[in-house]
């Protein structure tokens, strides 16, 4: 039986991230991933936005590390040539009952550091002549990444440095030993130190695979759908422009890409299974929220494109649940940290969490 020093399960951009901190401290690393190739389920289904940090709670890791993790993220884009633009964000009230809550968020910026500009009406269509709105906030941190061109450099150093990756290798059991764990794939067991859960949709069901664990710390998962509707046609948009966000989401709104495309979303939809199927039947519903934002639309070119589902750890109605990051001062158990409820703004602070998993080891 193999003996390294850690094993990162999962090859998502957390688990790429993690392992990639965890090689360049000198550790034996080793990727578990079911699928056949990296970053195939979450990490490939989203608006590949790289967030300022506006919307969340005060103090908690979603803001500190979304921040953190949004200078780490451009700095590494820069040193390792990955494609992406500071495009920056307008986020906008469509009518004067939004404008408390455009307010309500340049308060939280300005407490927790972020840049934003407020705009009036006039001076939103100065940056954006298609926007209708009554009022905007500028954010000119915010841009966009290829994720997948970012998941191949996080790859790619953490193998420099002599991690490796097993594609196809579902976990099927996890034990504690005096010396760590060993984790059972297939017909081959694997020894390490340190075991981190970084599993994404299947972190819960990994930890329950984790017999020292006790079950009062393994959260509930909740599914939440969210669509994609994609352009056809050139759009005039130089920006992203956000709503105001709506429960559990950032609303639908317009996201670039870097090939010049654009798309509308996500929407909401609280699911049972992961189902990853765009309905037709939604369209109307966001030519709706997409006229919102530009009223010239052609309607005739918004048609389905992709949906993503975010693990999240309270359900509908529910207040927000911050990143829960869970090492042995929580669980009590040596050399085992668990990553739940890692969604949006998981990519922007995908290398921020990657050195907290590495100061909890």
């Amino acid at each position: 039986m193999d003996h390294i020093d850690a094993i990162v399960i999962g090859a998502g951009v957390i688990g790429l991230a993690a392992a990639r901190e965890l090689a360049l401290s000198g550790r034996s690393v080793i990727i578990l991933e079911r699928e056949r190739q990296f970053g195939m389920i979450t990490s490939s289904r989203n608006s590949e936005v790289i967030h300022a940090g506006v919307y969340y709670p005060p103090g908690s890791l979603k803001e500190r590390l979304c921040i953190e993790g949004r200078e780490l993220l451009y700095a590494f884009c820069e040193s390792h040539q990955v494609d992406h633009r500071r495009t920056g964000k307008l986020i906008i009230a469509h009518d004067e009952s939004e404008r408390p809550l455009l307010e309500a968020i340049h308060v939280r910026a300005h407490n927790a550091g972020v840049e934003l500009t407020p705009l009036d009406g006039a001076g939103a269509r100065a940056a954006e002549p298609e926007v209708r709105c009554v009022a905007a906030l500028l954010s000119p941190t915010t841009g966009i990444v290829d994720s997948h061109g970012y998941m191949l450099a996080l790859l790619g150093e953490a193998e420099d440095h002599g991690a490796a990756i097993a594609y196809q290798s579902p976990v099927e059991t996890i034990e504690r030993t005096a010396e760590g764990w060993v984790v059972q794939v297939g017909d081959t067991r694997v020894a390490a130190s340190l075991l981190v859960n970084a599993a994404g949709l299947d972190a819960q069901r990994i930890a329950r695979k984790i017999e020292a664990l006790a079950p009062a710390h393994i959260p509930p998962l909740f599914l939440a759908k969210g669509c994609y509707f994609t352009y056809s046609g050139k759009v005039p948009f130089t920006h992203l422009i956000y709503p105001v966000p709506v429960p559990g989401s950032l609303g639908t709104h317009l996201a670039l890409d870097l090939a010049g495309g654009a798309r509308f979303g996500p929407d909401i939809h609280w699911v049972d299974t992961l189902d990853y199927d765009v309905d037709p039947g939604l369209k109307s519903e966001f030519v709706e929220a997409a006229s919102k934002i530009w009223p010239a639309i052609d309607p005739d070119k918004l048609n389905p494109g992709y949906s993503g589902i975010r693990p999240k750890l309270t359900g509908p109605g529910e207040p927000m649940a911050d990143f829960l990051i869970q090492g042995e001062d929580v669980h009590g158990l040596p050399g085992l940290i668990n990553l739940f409820g890692i969604e949006s703004p998981g990519l922007t602070s995908s290398l921020a969490i990657a050195r907290e998993v590495a100061k909890l080891a």
